[in-house]
């Protein structure tokens, strides 16, 4: 027996049930939901091959530690941005106080999430291996997520440095290079 008998025993009232009836073809636009007109039009592989065209090399900004107020200097220089699917293939160099590493990174074209690694085993301004800058505004503002619970981690906010983009080189979906191996990022 429970704290509360009366209550279990007790049914609902009836206007408490509401029955479900499905959406009319007025209330979608005239179309039925079976129709093109429910599709969606949106083309992530499309939109990472014109971000992939049109993304600046070049971004500056600052980096700033959650455990105190010291702000430094960043920059992220781009080697290498293919698209892959509705992903991109970052490459380059981030340059945090002075102290340049190379990174490598996924953008996803569809939600703009980010996330960037750094590939050295050296500490940068607070940042260490292991860690990972995530953001869902593409390179613009992204948060580090330490490897380790006691370091806070920080903020990251770049700009590109020109509103230029650069010209879009076409793209091969097959590997011809001989250049690096793909690291894999999960």
């Amino acid at each position: 027996m429970g704290l509360f008998p009366a209550q279990a025993a007790t049914p609902l009232a009836s206007e408490a049930f509401v029955p479900f009836t499905p959406p009319s073809a007025a209330s979608v636009g005239g179309e039925s939901l079976s129709g093109l007109g429910g599709a969606e039009t949106f083309d992530p592989v499309g939109r990472a091959l014109l971000l992939a065209g049109e993304m600046p090399l070049v971004w500056r900004g600052t980096y700033q530690p959650f455990d105190n107020s010291q702000v430094v200097s960043a920059e992220l220089r781009l080697a290498s941005v293919k698209p892959m699917g509705q992903m991109i293939d970052l490459r380059g160099q981030l340059t945090v106080g002075g102290v340049t590493t190379p990174v490598q990174g996924n953008l996803n074209a569809e939600s703009d999430q980010l996330d960037l690694l750094m590939l050295c085993q050296c500490e940068v301004a607070g940042l260490e291996m292991g860690g990972v800058f995530t953001g869902l505004q593409g390179l613009q503002l992204s948060g580090w997520q330490a490897p380790r619970l006691t370091n806070p981690g920080g903020r990251l906010d770049l700009r590109p440095l020109s509103s230029a983009s650069r010209v879009a080189t076409p793209v091969s979906t097959t590997n011809t290079s001989s250049g690096s191996a793909v690291r894999g990022l999960w």
